[in-house]
């Protein structure tokens, strides 16, 4: 019975899962078990430490998939990753970015001076354009000393930043008689600039040829809309807000022109075929205020074309003004 009772709790313990003592467990030394007693069993303790090495494969492979995404990115948005970094790294240092807007303004000042220039001034025109170049250049700035040269007006076209020092501002200017681009180095240092190099003369815009209205037009609602319009226009110019909302479509505002001109004539009126809404041009000429000569009012007042887009709704057989507005093509052929 002693040795039933043994057995009986080696069976026990193994179905519950607990640990022998090694003098249970047979083949140990000092152990008192009989030789026919089943072994007691282990319990499994896991694959040693494996998970961990899948829990960091898994890692790994996660921080290589980020890096290939943002690679692919940066390609299509073509900036290179490592451009992306120098730049957040420049943000998080807090190094100031190149001053566009003060490098512009700087580089006009320095075009008004550099495109003007004239024997009688050379002096004064040397003086000042010492102000914009570095201490060592010529004041001159390449200019010989003959000829005239006159710019109507200067402006910003442009401009390329080059480095976090460094950009070039594209001017737009007129030079006898001539449309032509400028483009001005400037250096920029805390806070302090100077033309860095001898500007660079560029040609003006080519002229472009824009697109005419549309060939298809409804000659018939063009017909009416030329005589509707007159009444129309001669209270826009007036600023006649009466008169004026008798043509204007339901919630259309529209402000007239106070006065500045006089309503001469409706040029053309291009309308495109089809719907109620439509979208016509319409040109006007506009008489200007009479200008004096030596005190006395000239006889023939000057007048001036001008176009307009105009958005007009068709309601009860009538047609109706809901906006108006520059226009960005001529009239169309009838």
């Amino acid at each position: 019975m002693a040795g039933r009772a043994v057995l009986d709790r080696g069976e026990r313990q193994a179905a519950d899962g607990e640990v022998m003592p090694d003098s249970a467990v047979p083949g140990n030394a000092g152990s008192s078990a009989p030789s026919g007693a089943k072994p007691a069993l282990v319990p499994w303790r896991g694959a040693g430490g494996r998970w961990l090495i899948w829990v960091f494969r898994a890692l790994v492979w996660a921080i290589l998939l980020l890096i290939g995404y943002r690679g692919v990115t940066a390609i299509f948005d073509g900036q290179p990753a490592s451009t992306t970094a120098a730049a957040g790294t420049q943000a998080a240092a807090g190094k100031p970015a190149f001053p566009v807007a003060l490098a512009e303004a700087y580089a006009v000042e320095f075009g008004r001076v550099y495109l003007n220039f004239s024997p009688a001034t050379a002096d004064f025109r040397a003086a000042q354009l010492s102000t914009f170049l570095p201490a060592s250049a010529d004041s001159s700035a390449g200019w010989n000393g003959a000829g005239t040269e006159h710019a109507l007006d200067v402006q910003v076209a442009g401009i390329a930043v080059r480095g976090p020092h460094t950009a070039v501002v594209t001017l737009l200017a007129r030079v006898n008689g001539r449309l032509i681009r400028l483009g001005v180095p400037v250096y920029a240092a805390r806070g302090a600039m100077a033309v860095s190099a001898d500007p660079a003369l560029e040609p003006g815009p080519a002229k472009a040829a824009p697109p005419q209205g549309s060939a298809g037009q409804d000659l018939v609602t063009a017909g009416v809309l030329k005589v509707q319009l007159r009444a129309f226009f001669q209270a826009y110019a007036s600023g006649d807000a009466v008169t004026m909302s008798r043509f204007l479509a339901p919630h259309a505002t529209v402000h007239g022109l106070g006065g500045a001109v006089s309503f001469s004539s409706i040029v053309d009126v291009s309308v495109p075929t089809g719907g109620d809404t439509r979208n016509i041009i319409v040109t006007v000429a506009w008489q200007l205020p009479s200008q004096q000569a030596g005190g006395a009012v000239t006889t023939a007042p000057a007048t001036l074309d001008m176009t307009y887009r105009l958005t007009v709704t068709r309601q009860s057989n009538s047609w109706y003004v809901d906006s108006i507005g520059p226009s960005t093509q001529s009239p169309g052929p009838p």
